[in-house]
């Protein structure tokens, strides 16, 4: 029997709800419909509009404060990693190694420690904040509902008052429920109107006491990471100094390519060794015209193999008529001569073009001319820029120049730019071109990162 009596109270209480659910429905259609009219209270809705706002700021700022966390654990491992491969490379015979195994300790505590901060005083705090909403937002859903159970009571009692046909039990009974609706209504009502105003006000005080905890754990942090840095960088700082002789080798890059330059060289000088049983001639006695020294200007071609000694060679559109021949052929007259002139002078004013034999009798007489003709001449062919030596480089083939600190190189193209290493360049070395004048002996590739520019 109890049961059925229990059953029986259950079955009432959801009749009850039903038949609410469905008067709060037919109410609130006859309200949109302008057949009802509405209990307003703007007040009530601006608070409404105010929680809904501060609900919305409070999750926003709880996800972001989540999010910042999982970054301060991110740079917290992080911190980690690095610091355990600080430890892993430094070598025990090292001198500090004991202070940067502490150091990383510190470090590792002092993430930990701001980390739980942060979630004590910040997170939790927020958890806290955020924890009121849902009561009181189920609070307003619920004041709302008694509402509508308030205008229907309302315009029930209305109803039955103005009818023609007037029911006293009826009136009674309508006006009984309204009362009680009505005062179920305005407790809510009171209620909600002295909280949310003071919960809205509340915002305020809350942000600044979490964004101030926030920032004052962040400035801890700092300051006590920015000592167990500073102490880092002394114990590398005192490493370094005792250290600070194993310099950094630099390496050159590696040639891929086939070193066609360095065969080419070595057949070239084969060909050019005097065969076997030859012997050299003698040189002529001073004063002969063959005593002259020979001079060879470089963008002229050379006799073809088999040409006799004293051959002319072909005019040039640039040269004057006296400068057909080079040295080797016509003698020059008798009389040519100036006083404290040499025969080296005579044979170059004779053969070649006045520039030419300007430079080669400056260089003769001990002097450099600062003309602009005398400055390309002594520079070889296809000359791009200078470089000097930054570091030592021992050549490792024949083709490879040999470089010490502070040599000057002139860099000049490489005939066949498909022989060209990346990182590689070709040059003669400045104090060899100032020597010999002659490419095919001094040029060879260097490395490029070995060098500096300067000119």
């Amino acid at each position: 029997m109890a049961e059925m009596g229990s059953k029986g109270v259950t079955a009432g209480k959801i009749a009850s709800n039903v038949q609410k659910k469905l008067t709060r429905a037919q109410e609130k259609v006859l309200q949109k419909l302008g057949k009802a009219d509405e209990t307003k209270d703007e007040q009530f809705e601006q608070c409404v509009q105010n929680f809904n706002k501060q609900l919305t700021e409070g999750t926003r700022l709880q996800k972001d404060l989540r999010t910042y966390l999982a970054s301060v654990k991110a740079m917290h491992e992080a911190s980690k990693k690095l610091n355990e491969c600080l430890q892993e490379v430094y070598e025990p015979d090292w001198p500090g190694r004991d202070e940067a195994n502490k150091i990383a300790e510190n470090n590792d505590l002092l993430w930990m420690d701001y980390h739980q901060k942060l979630v004590d005083q910040a997170l939790l705090t927020m958890d806290t904040y955020l924890g009121q909403f849902p009561d009181i937002k189920s609070r307003i859903a619920k004041r709302g509902r008694k509402l509508v159970d308030y205008d229907s009571a309302r315009h029930h009692y209305e109803s039955l008052q103005t009818a023609k046909k007037k029911d006293e039990v009826k009136i009674a009974k309508a006006e009984e429920e309204l009362i009680k609706a009505q005062k179920v209504f305005e407790e809510m009502n009171v209620d909600l109107q002295e909280e949310l105003p003071s919960l809205w006000n509340s915002r305020v005080g809350f942000y600044v006491n979490t964004f101030q905890s926030i920032a004052g754990l962040e400035e801890n942090f700092h300051k006590e990471m920015s000592k167990l840095n500073q102490n880092l960088n002394d114990v590398l700082v005192s490493l370094e100094k005792q250290h600070g002789s194993n310099t950094f080798t630099v390496k050159a890059q590696p040639r891929k390519k086939s070193k066609l330059f360095s065969r080419l060289r070595r057949k070239k000088n084969s060909d050019n060794a005097p065969a076997k049983g030859n012997k050299s001639p003698s040189p002529p006695p001073d004063g002969s015209p063959a005593a002259t020294p020979e001079i060879r200007v470089n963008h002229e071609p050379e006799p073809a193999s088999g040409a006799t000694p004293g051959a002319s060679i072909p005019k040039s559109p640039s040269q004057p008529a006296e400068a057909l021949e080079v040295a080797g052929g016509t003698q020059p007259a008798p009389g040519a001569q100036e006083p404290g002139e040499t025969a080296a002078s005579e044979a170059a004013s004779s053969s070649l073009p006045a520039v030419v034999v300007e430079t080669f009798s400056a260089t003769v007489n001990g002097t450099v001319e600062g003309s602009s003709g005398a400055g390309r001449l002594d520079l070889p062919p296809g000359f791009m820029f200078k470089v000097q030596a930054q570091h030592d480089y021992t050549a490792t083939d024949t083709d490879e120049l040999q470089l010490k600190a502070g040599d000057v190189v002139l860099v000049i193209p490489f005939q066949n730019p498909e022989e060209q290493d990346e990182g590689w360049l070709m040059g003669v070395k400045e104090s060899d071109w100032n020597q010999h004048k002659e490419l095919e002996k001094c040029r060879g590739v260097f490395p490029e990162n070995f060098t500096e520019r300067v000119q």
